[in-house]
């Protein structure tokens, strides 16, 4: 993870939100360009899946995470991705259950459009015109929605901001917990307690992310006060669960600084949701909570 001393050595790395046709089923969708050597790529949870296609590769489809996945990008890719909102995937791919913590590729489950497809992505005159062609294949071509409304409504309440057991959340819904763990199984991959775990992972780095004040218990700020705001019980627990779905401590992951964290780029349209689904106490202003395109280039890779 530690950035190569020249920044055009590492690439660029622009993230921006999906065609609104496909905002319900997509958070957001990329281009990444690996410069003159190799990238490290770590991939970290975030409770869905992700379609990743390097032009002129091989596509893979990466399954619900629940640790961290090192890939090396070999220098000179370019990569445009597409990551799904929980309980959203590509239809026909096999259950997410047998592809959790894996990258497969996406002819390996049986698309035959996978060929003509990147030959046409590779013929665009730019990425970003190339992503729009996926996009736009994803919206005419694929059943992309699949959603399970019962567990929408879970995802929902599991977001971070309040403390929450999921057993709670069963009973609310009403489903037993073990009615529940099936249901999340077969709609996201993984189980609610995952799910809970990585939302609140995802929700600290928004936090983190948008240089957020702390709002937890009087004496309590810095990482340690945003460890309490998303439902950590201190910085102990956020230390152990930050190292358990990234490899990282927390202050390795975010570069020493609260404010970015190591790989260096913009993730406003990925946390986007939880900073708008956030409710503010007090009379702090997050930056960067309200929805807007960043659509810029930034040095580095996606975390």
């Amino acid at each position: 993870m530690t950035a190569p001393p020249s920044s055009a050595r590492r690439g660029s790395y622009v993230e921006r939100f999906p065609i609104p046709a496909l905002a319900g089923s997509v958070r957001t969708v990329w281009v990444q360009s690996v410069g003159d050597v190799p990238y490290v790529q770590r991939h970290l949870p975030t409770g869905g899946v992700e379609v990743h296609w390097p032009l002129g590769g091989r596509p893979h489809l990466l399954g619900p995470l629940t640790g961290p996945l090192v890939e090396l990008i070999p220098a000179g890719t370019v990569v445009v991705g597409v990551r799904f909102q929980p309980s959203s995937a590509l239809l026909g791919a096999t259950s997410l259950e047998d592809i959790v913590d894996q990258r497969v590729a996406v002819d390996d489950l049986g698309y035959r459009w996978v060929e003509r497809l990147g030959e046409a992505m590779l013929l665009a005159p730019t990425p970003g015109q190339a992503l729009q062609l996926l996009q736009r294949f994803l919206l005419r071509h694929l059943p992309v929605t699949r959603r399970d409304p019962l567990v929408d409504e879970v995802v929902r309440r599991l977001m971070p901001w309040t403390a929450v057991e999921v057993a709670t959340v069963a009973d609310e819904v009403g489903l037993s917990t073990s009615q529940l763990r099936r249901r999340c199984l077969q709609a996201l991959g993984i189980g609610p307690k995952a799910l809970q775990r990585t939302l609140r992972f995802q929700g600290f780095l928004a936090l983190a992310q948008a240089g957020a004040r702390a709002t937890g218990r009087r004496g309590v700020d810095g990482m340690a006060g945003l460890a309490v705001d998303v439902g950590y019980a201190d910085q102990a627990h956020l230390s152990r669960e930050v190292r358990r779905l990234t490899g990282l401590t927390p202050t390795a992951l975010l570069g020493g600084d609260l404010d970015r964290c190591l790989c260096g780029h913009d993730h406003s349209a990925s946390y986007a949701p939880f900073l708008a689904a956030r409710q503010p106490r007090a009379s702090s202003k997050l930056p960067g909570a309200s929805v807007r395109d960043p659509f810029k280039t930034r040095d580095g890779a996606r975390s």
